[in-house]
């Protein structure tokens, strides 16, 4: 047991586990950093194998409970927990701008209000799946989706919060038990969540947090037999190793992975528009998996285009995320700073031409400039891996086949940006292989809709009736029309 707590920017927040509706320390701990300038946040308790063993026999013990509420019992806990987490929004903008180097900004004004409604739409929508019916002449089949069991929920860094609930919310709302694995490098903002869940009075165990290394905590977790279910969004390399290990147990997996998205401008495009919104991709640092980060543009209209996103680039500011001017944040840890870099330095001597950036970014130590890369060939490393940083590359095409062949020829396929005419655009993007492509716009989610990727880009949908398929048993249960007749003749 454990009281402790520390103290960031005047935000309280505990450094322990939440195990059984209750703080729990570890003798082991690991350093929380800051990527904004190095400083240390606080140390935090990591997981070892009796830590997940207490968290998942918590709840296997509360899920027969928790399911028997069904979705309209649920409903009050689920609104209560959404509710905290919007009485703490300044609270979960602090944290989560100091651990993970993520623009404040975008935390108030996007991210706290997505995830309030990440734990509210899909307790609402929960109600909407109750006993749906197949009538046939032969019988009546009443559709159910019952509760599976203890779900683990493993999230990456570089949107703590908005992830956690993405899947917390309909997990719980489906009648599940959650044992959630924060990121070793932002676990902040997964630890304040634990105080929401319990001020909204989630019974014990309905809501663990494992805190820890992937290859320690995590991979206890993954491991364990009495899973249910296991939602991971994080690397390929690890999406492998948690498949392979979740089969051992015949544990279901969905798995959210990389991309290397196309953002096509078609010679038709509104250049402007097209400019502005390529910009974006450099947002969070380049730290989003769904970026389209492969500018793929027409060679009569490329020059143009380069100007008018150069103009952009330009007036883009690098500095403190905490700063509400600032555009373009840090890198989330030095390993990942140097990895992307690394990613820069070998295109270069590869024979790429920087077009801006290129080198780290004069503003501190964890900073990387904006970058353009060109001169590229389809093969080069740094068009076909996920750099996960502030860094585009750019190539052009002459034809609709051409560049249709270059926006599939990599082994992702998360999504995609295509601007132009809206015919022509809709066009390609019907032969563009992704899981999804935004025309003329980018980043438009709705939680309703379907959300994952082909490839090396994931396993599974979430979102709407797509989540609830994964974290449920769906089962059928048939009532006949006419009174039964059991007979073994075949006359």
């Amino acid at each position: 047991m454990s009281a402790s707590r520390i103290d960031v920017a005047g935000v309280s927040v505990s450094p322990d586990h939440y195990i059984d509706g209750r703080r729990v320390a570890s003798d082991d701990t690991f350093a929380c950093v800051s990527p904004i300038d190095q400083r240390h946040l606080g140390d935090i308790s990591s997981g070892a194998q009796a830590h997940v063993d207490a968290a998942v026999t918590s709840a296997s013990l509360a899920f027969p409970a928790w399911a028997a509420l069904g979705a309209e019992g649920r409903l009050p806990f689920l609104r209560r927990f959404a509710e905290a987490i919007g009485r703490r929004a300044d609270a979960f903008a602090t944290l989560e701008s100091h651990d993970a180097g993520v623009l404040r900004s975008r935390m108030a004004h996007g991210v706290v209000p997505r995830a309030m409604q990440n734990i509210a739409w899909f307790a609402e929508h929960a109600l909407s799946l109750q006993d749906r019916t197949i009538d046939t002449p032969q019988a009546r089949h009443w559709v159910r989706h019952d509760p599976a069991g203890v779900v683990a929920v493993i999230t990456p860094w570089n949107s703590p919060l908005l992830l956690a609930t993405w899947k917390i919310g309909p997990a719980l709302a489906a009648g599940n038990t959650v044992v959630l694995k924060a990121p070793e490098w932002a676990p902040l903002t997964s630890s304040l969540l634990a105080d929401c869940a319990q001020e909204a009075g989630l019974p014990p165990g309905v809501f663990n947090l494992l805190q820890g290394a992937g290859a320690l905590t995590g991979a206890a977790l993954v491991s364990d037999a009495r899973l249910a279910r296991i939602s991971f969004t994080g690397s390929v390399a690890t999406a492998k190793w948690i498949a392979k290990t979740a089969a051992e147990n015949l544990v279901p997996c969905s798995l959210e992975l990389g991309g290397k998205s196309a953002f096509i401008v078609l010679a038709d495009a509104d250049l402007d528009a097209a400019a502005a919104t390529a910009a974006l991709m450099y947002r969070n640092a380049g730290q989003v998996c769904l970026a389209g980060t492969r500018l793929l543009v027409h060679a009569d209209i490329a020059p143009a285009f380069i100007e008018k996103l150069r103009q952009i680039v330009e007036r883009l500011v690098v500095g403190d995320p905490r700063d509400a001017t600032t555009e373009v944040g840090p890198i989330i840890h030095m390993r990942q700073l140097e990895r992307v870099q690394g990613f820069v330095e070998r295109a270069v001597a590869g024979g790429a031409r920087v077009l801006w950036g290129g080198a780290r970014h004069p503003y501190g130590e964890q900073y990387f400039a904006p970058t353009l890369l060109t001169d590229l060939h389809q093969q080069d490393e740094i068009v076909q891996q996920e750099v996960f940083g502030p860094v585009l590359t750019l190539q052009t095409f002459a034809s609709d086949d051409e560049v249709v062949d270059m926006a599939n020829g990599t082994d992702y396929g998360l999504g995609g940006v295509c601007y132009g005419e809206e015919a022509h655009a809709m066009a390609i993007a019907q032969r563009v292989r992704t899981g999804f492509i935004w025309i003329n716009s980018f980043g438009i989610r709705d939680l309703a809709a379907p959300f994952g990727g082909i490839k090396r880009s994931g396993i599974g949908r979430e979102g709407g009736d797509w989540s609830f398929e994964f974290f449920c048993d769906v089962k059928d249960v048939v009532v006949p029309r006419q009174p039964f007749k059991a007979s073994f003749s075949h006359r």
